[in-house]
């Protein structure tokens, strides 16, 4: 009799355990997240694991196309006002509904959060010069001038709530406060948690550096967003191949990024992969807005930077054989970029021409630039970040040193590099950058104009380059309210960003995920890794 008790309760446990470990998706990511703060960083590590909190006003589809969020509808309503009409089903996962203020709240920390890394929120809220609330359903976003893209920012911008602060009346007025007596919340605040309320398909129960993240399904969420899972535990583990193994082994259910020379050994154990293209344009920064420049030495003198001439840009550009470093070291997972942005994809130029390849004409660049016999050039970049990011940059600083270039490589994991190239470290940066405005000036805002805080513009261009044509074509562009002709104006912008090649284009990257039998999984072309894209197989 007492066997037969044990084995029943041999039997339940392990019932029970095969239950809890069917509700738990482990996932293991390439790079870990920064911050559990919504308006920290806007990388796409951080985006994917904030988005299943935190949702936006308007949202974007696996393949791009805009969608309703917390914003059932909206529409211009002159050239310079945007009515969103928020959805009153809406609500936080501490049962609050989400309302107006909820929107004036969100943006207003944007503008007082004096512990954000990059301005790609910021960026966005500067154009917004007023916000009106007519009723708790309806906000109106008024911009200095016509804004047609303002939808398409908004799928970067995540609400969070109003109730974590304190005030009587709140008003759009971020430089006196917004009527906010209470402290703004701060990265820290955020990564301990408490802030951390919003109306997403999960919740965070633990958010530890260098450890792991926990998310608990919100069992009051308002959306249709499926949430399978009653646990979604995240690793990041940067290495592909112990994130292979961790896969294998059913250490992880579901990974990102695997090397694509992997693909047929995940097949033929029984696993399963899914590629998606991406947005995602990977490219080098150059320093060409001064002199000197901290990892450039040049035969002229220490107060001479090579990189200032568009010669020898072209000419670094003509040395790199795209498609090799597509099919040697993407392992064909990628495509040659001849542009910033997918052709095909709103202000993209149409027949791209391949960028040349051409090693002899690149030496004579740079002898008719002066610099004959090269220069000295540090190429700084991740090795944690990007997929193959620093056998990337190995690979590239090998092509500049056939054409006399002496290039050395320094890598150095995310957290270390981004803040460096945010307070302008480097000569020569590795950049990765996915428009997921789903259209050209979203590149050329960012990486391209010059830096105008006011404007909200250039706010990556760590590179201080300047052009005054291209900031003339892009600013008219963003205030075209007809489509024809904005998309002439930042196919113009895009041209004379290429034919200066301040920003040197690579690849576009591809998403790739592998995972168990047992799953299916939707892949993104912004590549966010998201547990709700996830699902058991019928």
């Amino acid at each position: 009799m007492k066997l037969k008790n044990l084995t029943l309760l041999t039997l339940l446990f392990t019932a029970f355990s095969a239950s809890v470990s069917a509700q738990t998706l482990k996932i293991g990511l390439a790079s870990e997240p920064t911050a559990a703060d919504p308006h920290y960083h806007q990388t796409t590590p951080n985006e994917a694991f904030l988005s299943h909190i935190f949702e936006p006003l308007v949202a974007m589809s696996p393949d791009m196309v805009l969608q309703p969020a917390l914003a059932e509808s909206w529409q211009a309503i002159d050239d310079n006002t945007w009515e969103f009409k928020l959805d009153p089903k809406a609500r936080f996962s501490n049962g609050e509904a989400f309302t107006a203020n909820d929107v004036i709240y969100s943006f207003c920390r944007i503008l007082n959060n004096e512990t954000a890394i990059g301005g790609g929120a910021t960026n966005v809220a500067r154009r917004i010069v007023d916000i009106q609330a007519p009723d708790a359903q309806t906000v109106h976003l008024k911009t200095a001038s016509p804004y047609p893209v303002l939808p398409n920012e908004l799928a970067r911008i995540p609400m969070i709530w109003s109730g974590i602060a304190t005030f009587e009346n709140l008003t759009y007025a971020p430089q006196e406060g917004c009527g906010v007596t209470s402290t703004w919340p701060t990265v820290t605040d955020f990564n301990a948690g408490k802030p951390v309320i919003g109306t997403g398909p999960y919740t965070l129960k633990s958010y530890v550096k260098g450890s792991g993240i926990t998310l608990e399904r919100n069992e009051n969420y308002w959306g249709k967003t499926p949430n399978h899972w009653q646990t979604i535990q995240m690793t990041a583990v940067p290495a592909a191949g112990p994130r292979l193994t961790g896969l294998l082994s059913g250490d992880f259910d579901l990974i990102e990024n695997p090397a694509a020379r992997d693909l047929k050994r995940i097949s033929d154990s029984g696993f399963e992969y899914e590629v998606k293209p991406s947005v995602r344009i990977m490219f080098f920064q150059l320093d060409v807005g001064r002199a000197p420049s901290p990892f450039v030495k040049s035969p002229k003198g220490p107060n001479d930077n090579p990189l200032q001439d568009v010669r020898v840009r072209q000419a670094l550009s003509m040395a790199i054989d795209r498609k090799t470093l597509v099919d040697r070291i993407m392992d064909g997972i990628a495509t040659p970029a001849n542009q910033y942005l997918p052709e095909g994809m709103f202000g993209s130029i149409e027949g791209a021409p391949a960028l040349e390849y051409n090693p002899a004409r690149a030496k004579e660049l740079l002898a008719e630039a002066g610099y004959p016999d090269g220069f000295e050039l540090t190429l700084s970049a991740t090795n944690n970040r990007y997929i193959n990011d620093g056998q990337l940059t190995q690979a590239i600083a090998q092509y500049l040193s056939r054409i006399g270039v002496k290039t050395s490589v320094d890598t150095m994991t995310s957290s270390v590099y981004f803040p460096r190239r945010a307070k302008l470290d480097f000569s020569a940066s590795l950049g990765g950058w996915g428009s997921e405005t789903g259209e050209a000036s979203n590149f050329i805002q960012y990486w391209v104009t010059t830096r105008n805080p006011e404007l909200g513009v250039g706010s990556s261009n760590y590179g201080g380059y300047s052009n005054a044509e291209l900031d003339a074509a892009y600013l008219e562009a963003i205030r075209t309210m007809d489509d024809a002709r904005r998309s002439e104006l930042l196919q113009q912008s895009v041209n004379l960003a290429l034919k200066d090649m301040a920003h040197i284009p690579l690849h576009f990257e591809s998403g790739v995920w592998a995972f168990r039998k047992g799953l299916t999984y939707e892949g993104r072309a912004d590549q966010r890794t998201m547990g709700t894209a996830a699902k058991p197989a019928n």
